[in-house]
């Protein structure tokens, strides 16, 4: 099982280890509950040096991004960061990613930990560009750190003017002496920044981070599960497939139809103007018991769905989940059954959105 370089940090602060992505990752250090509110109200600090970083150089750069990218490359400026999918030829999503624009020659992408082999293969198989593309995964280390407090916090190991990078933005800093990539973005719907580095550098300013724990904590992938599912941002392998299309998980802000010609366009723009026969819906527990991922949901004895992520939510205290929903059962207000254990639970489709995002500029579109 890989490590990596925080692994001996995660032990020493006592957390409780899973795998995860092939990784040995910190599940949590106290509770998932306690963590998940540590970043709703002050900050926390995740290891997230798993994740995988492709580097593209060369002359056509722009376009092979474009090419592989659901979002509008080509519109980019240069430090800009953009969220998008690469898709197959069928609309189903390879998974979703930041693109980061560095100028018009060189991007860097930033793909899911449990997909780097397959994604890398994909954009190698998909490049009859002018430009050259690097696994460098293995070379880059990066942590995110989360929560309203977050920019207070880094701003006392750093010089540069953090209000002055905006959401979606990225810029090369020092931060306690080291040169470092930090992009205001995250996966908590909180502010904060990700730090991207060399492995010895990022282990440096994780400790150095930690130092004060009055207002920091670190935070293992429970929380950051939690966090994300209530601003309904997806997980790849639940929300997002290679059989859920873009426009079917909701993200259709992140898929320019009009820009470009990306692989699996053609698909979505027909999609598009049949329009959707499911998607995914926000669901709430009327029932006493618990949601989760995999479990049926049905109108009498049709069934219509099925749950991809399912919590009590810690920020409300709610019993909600995500879940893909056939037409017409996904319209607000529906009230719909899971199958819990051979159980019948009735359920009320809602918005999505458990949790209001709290980013400090308003989200780009």
């Amino acid at each position: 099982m890989k490590k990596t370089v925080l692994h001996k940090h995660h032990l020493a602060l006592d957390a409780v280890m899973t795998e995860f992505a092939g990784y040995d990752m910190p599940l949590r250090y106290t509770s998932i509950t306690e963590e998940h509110d540590f970043v709703r109200n002050k900050a926390g600090v995740f290891d997230v040096s798993h994740m995988g970083e492709f580097y593209i150089n060369g002359k056509e750069a722009t376009k092979f991004v474009d090419y592989l990218f659901t979002n509008d490359v080509a519109s980019m400026k240069n430090k800009q960061v953009l969220y998008g999918m690469m898709c197959y030829p069928s609309g189903g999503v390879v998974d979703d990613l930041l693109v980061y624009k560095v100028n018009d020659e060189s991007y860097i992408l930033v793909v899911n930990a449990s997909n780097i082999e397959k994604d890398f293969a994909w954009v190698v198989k998909n490049n009859s560009f002018d430009c050259v593309v690097s696994n460098e995964s293995d070379k880059v280390s990066e942590i995110a750190l989360q929560g309203p407090l977050a920019e207070a916090i880094l701003r006392t190991h750093t010089s540069y003017k953090l209000e002055e990078l905006t959401f979606f933005t990225f810029d090369y800093m020092k931060i306690d002496g080291k040169e470092v990539l930090v992009s205001r973005t995250g996966y908590t719907g909180e502010d904060g920044f990700e730090i991207y580095g060399s492995a010895e550098d990022i282990e440096q300013i994780f400790v150095s981070l930690l130092h004060d724990r009055e207002d920091i904590a670190p935070c293992g992938l429970g929380a950051r599960d939690t966090l994300r599912f209530e601003v309904a941002l997806p997980l790849y392998g639940q929300e997002l497939t290679k059989e859920i299309t873009p426009l079917e998980a909701g993200l259709s802000f992140a898929v320019k139809l009009e820009a470009g010609d990306f692989i699996g366009k053609d698909v979505l723009v027909k999609q598009k103007e049949e329009g959707l026969r499911r998607r995914i819906a926000g669901l709430e527990m009327l029932d006493k018991g618990i949601l989760r991922n995999g479990y049926k949901v049905f109108s009498g004895d049709q069934e219509v769905g099925e749950i991809t992520t399912g919590y009590k939510s810690p920020s409300t205290g709610k019993t909600v989940a995500l879940a893909m929903i056939d037409k017409p059962y996904d319209k607000l207000g529906t009230k719909l059954q899971v199958d819990i254990r051979g159980k019948r639970k009735e359920v009320v489709v809602r918005k999505k959105k458990f949790y209001s995002k709290h980013y400090k500029k308003e989200e780009t579109k």
